[in-house]
């Protein structure tokens, strides 16, 4: 988002050094009647270490109780809510979540996420955008998959989790779209398009891409990648959303394989 809104006079940006979700003072003493959008990107996204005391305060407390202090400030002063979210808040079955589909989130991380959902359609404008599998700057799965093809390590990779990749250029353009166009208020998918694909067959697409042999990607199941560590928080394994409620507002959503391909040819090769 401060990309793709970098020259706009209109936005103000706001990082944690400024506004610290997880301090219930740092909405205070903002002047939000200056404002006419609230967009909450934030979220304590260490899905293992939520499954921890301490990881589990903090993840209530910015997943949740933020949302639910925004949806508040957003309704006393009459703005828009944008909420990010995650495919994690849906009970896990097979096929592509739909947005009315029942919510089951399985772990603390999940749980929180959910309740933030809740809360924050308490604003009476807003757009709750439930997203998957999140490829942005920093560390990230496919920059890591590039990082092992490129040394020839040969990694072991889920092969029994399924969804699509959300590049965080098409996150917001998504979330560009549905603020420019107005639609109704409520839960809209959003991610990459193209055929779904298991972790293992992304990472094979990376090696692939980078010159690797790709046969060195060795698939395993969530079970056994697993099967060493402790305090792992659970994970579903069909994460493909249906995106046809957001293509129902004009939006059309990019390839993940396109999209791929054009991150990993800008990645640094070395």
């Amino acid at each position: 988002l401060r990309h793709r809104w970098a020259d706009r006079a209109d936005v103000e940006f706001a990082g944690r050094d400024r506004i610290d979700l997880a301090d219930p003072a740092a909405l205070e003493g903002i002047r939000w009647s200056g404002y006419d959008t609230i967009v909450n990107a934030a979220g304590y996204t260490a899905v293992d270490a939520a499954e921890t005391d301490e990881g589990r305060r903090d993840a209530w407390s910015v997943n949740a109780v933020a949302p639910a202090r925004l949806a508040a400030i957003a309704a006393e002063h009459g703005l828009t809510l944008v909420h990010v979210s995650s495919d994690y808040v849906y009970a896990d079955r097979e096929g592509e979540r739909r947005e009315d589909d029942p919510l089951g989130p399985l772990g603390v991380y999940a749980q929180t996420k959910a309740a933030g959902d809740l809360a924050a359609a308490a604003a009476p404008r807003h757009y709750i955008v439930r997203t998957s599998w999140v490829v942005g700057e920093g560390r990230n799965f496919v920059a890591t998959m590039a990082s092992l093809a490129r040394r020839g390590v040969a990694p072991e990779v889920v092969d029994d989790q399924v969804g699509r990749l959300t590049f965080a250029d098409e996150l917001a353009r998504a979330i560009d779209h549905l603020l420019a166009t107005h639609p109704a208020s409520g839960v809209y998918n959003a991610s990459n398009g193209g055929e779904p694909a298991s972790w293992a067959a992304i990472a094979r697409r990376v090696f692939a891409l980078v010159g690797a042999d790709e046969g060195a990607v060795r698939p395993v199941t969530t079970d056994a990648y697993f099967a060493s560590k402790t305090g792992i928080a659970p994970r579903p394994r069909h994460s493909a959303l249906s995106l046809a409620k957001l293509e129902a507002t004009g939006f059309e959503p990019r390839d993940q394989l396109a999209m791929l391909e054009e991150f990993v040819a800008a990645l640094p090769s070395a």
